[in-house]
């Protein structure tokens, strides 16, 4: 129990997790909140027009990422979030009151959605980065996972209060009640002390150059582009719960109490997720092809329950499956990635997750419409499948997975370190690393059970990389590697050895 909560032992993200949690209580009640009023107050139950709000309020995550990486790699992100966090308050207070007054319209929620996925644009991007600020990066894996543990706990009491508060005091006042919980996670953020140091002077490099340097590394880790893949798909057509609740809601002729109760069901199975996932030691990429399989499987069964309570009961494992994807992927892609690079890669990691919204949630919305709410859950499950599909067929090619049959055992090997060919006895390493890193012949084997590479302590937080220091990987194999302050190969003690960890899968 106590490894499943040791990030919780550092005192600035002890304060941070509690704060944050008091306000994602509040972002839940005024996600739920906003989704109800768009679709039977502001419209006679059109999904398309919650479909529309979605993409409005993601598509800045995909426009917004040549400038939410930088802004998050050159500044201190305590001070970033100080700022972003402020002003999501006044905007959750300004659309409060419209409501509150009887002066919203349809166009009045677009524009907040529009707002609102702006400021989270550089919000959710400094807020992922943040982790590893106050943890350092060998309990960012934990912290993450205690991160979506917080987010799931909120969900789980968030909607249905706002399902209540809808019913009893109107909607308005839920987002005022929202605007006030703000004071929790601004209050944690002045009584952090961890301060970060001041970019280097690769920092002053054009912000092109600087996120060409991002994209570069990107296209290199192949284990990473498998993962966005999969994270795009299912976060584009299975993700668009707001239009699958709302609509399913009033398939079984509910109404927003019960639209309310749907979401902090899900919240049940989200939460096991994450907390199962902070006791696991490291981030493991066949944890997050599995669980993108287990979304396509649950979708499937919940596009067919008969009843509301049926359905209901489904949603758990569809929670617990899509909160296990996102908090391993998220873990995987910060404590893999190169220190210099991580915010830029956050970027492209959260653009490429919330920007399928606006691709999948008004296609999802409108077949909801014309097909009924049952087909948002068939393209769920096509989506979450042909997600494992890519994983898999990632593992066979480049990865090499095997398996080879021994009596009643059944043994597995794949692509490692080099020289060691098809042997089952022989195999080491894993999987989650990049082969460049793994196939380093003047290192030592890597110690068991976490993640790779990890920073040494001459380094620190996400700083610039020049481009001048990304080099083609000598072994032609996985693309371009950094061999910069921060190479796996040139880490801490100096002498050539890597401090960091063997990964697991």
């Amino acid at each position: 129990m106590s490894n499943m909560f040791r990030s919780l032992s550092v005192r600035d993200y002890r304060i941070w997790f509690f704060g944050a949690l008091v306000s994602n209580i509040g972002a839940w009640m005024q996600a739920t909140t906003q989704s109800w009023v768009v679709l039977t107050e502001l419209t006679e139950t059109n999904a398309a027009a919650v479909g529309t709000t979605m993409a409005l309020q993601f598509g800045p995550q995909l426009l917004l990422v040549p400038f939410s990486g930088a802004v998050a790699d050159r500044f201190d992100r305590r001070r970033v979030l100080l700022v972003t966090q402020s002003l999501l308050m006044l905007l959750a207070a300004g659309l409060g009151v419209l409501l509150i007054t009887g002066q919203a319209e349809l166009w009045h929620l677009y524009g907040f959605a529009l707002a609102l996925g702006v400021v989270n644009a550089f919000d959710t991007t400094a807020r992922q980065a943040f982790v590893s600020d106050l943890v350092g990066l060998g309990q960012t894996s934990n912290a993450v996972a205690l991160n979506s543990a917080s987010f799931n706990s909120a969900r789980l009491i968030g909607p249905a209060v706002a399902g209540v508060l809808i019913a009893v005091i109107g909607s308005g006042w839920v987002f005022i009640i929202n605007a006030v919980s703000f004071v929790a996670v601004l209050g944690a953020l002045l009584m952090i002390r961890t301060r970060r140091s001041a970019p280097p002077e690769s920092a002053r490099e054009s912000q092109w150059r600087q996120l060409s340097a991002g994209f570069r590394y990107v296209r290199g880790r192949h284990d990473l582009l498998v993962i966005f893949v999969m994270v795009f798909l299912v976060g584009a057509f299975s993700m668009n719960f707001p239009v699958i609740s709302s609509t399913m809601s009033l398939e079984f002729g509910r109404g927003a109490s019960d639209y309310g109760l749907l979401s902090s069901v899900l919240a049940i199975g989200s939460l096991a997720g994450a907390l199962l996932s902070a006791r696991r030691p490291s981030a493991r990429m066949r944890i997050v092809i599995v669980s993108v399989g287990g979304i396509g499987v649950m979708s499937l069964i919940a596009a067919v329950m008969p009843t509301f309570w049926s359905f209901a009961v489904t949603l758990v494992f569809f929670g617990f499956a899509i909160s296990t994807m996102l908090t391993t992927a998220n873990g995987f892609v910060q404590t893999t990635a190169e220190p210099a690079v991580r915010g830029r890669v956050l970027a492209l990691y959260m653009a490429i997750l919330m920007g399928g919204t606006p691709i999948g949630a008004p296609l999802v919305g409108a077949a909801a419409d014309v097909l009924g709410p049952r087909s948002t859950l068939f393209i769920s499950a096509a989506a979450g499948l042909l997600a494992f599909a890519v994983g898999l067929t990632w593992l066979f090619s480049e990865r090499r997975l095997r398996f080879h049959r021994d009596g009643l055992q059944l043994r597995e090997t794949h692509r490692g370190r080099p020289g060691l060919d098809d042997d089952p006895g022989a195999q080491l390493e894993t999987l989650t690393a990049p082969i460049s890193v793994l196939r380093r012949s003047s290192t030592p084997v890597m110690g068991a059970g976490e993640s790779a590479p990890q920073e040494g302590s001459s380094t620190s937080a996400t700083g610039a990389i020049s481009i001048n220091d990304l080099t083609e990987d000598s072994d032609g194999g996985d693309g371009p590697t950094p061999r910069g302050r921060n190479s796996p190969e040139d880490d801490a003690d100096g002498n050539g050895r890597a401090s960091g960890r063997r990964p697991s899968v």
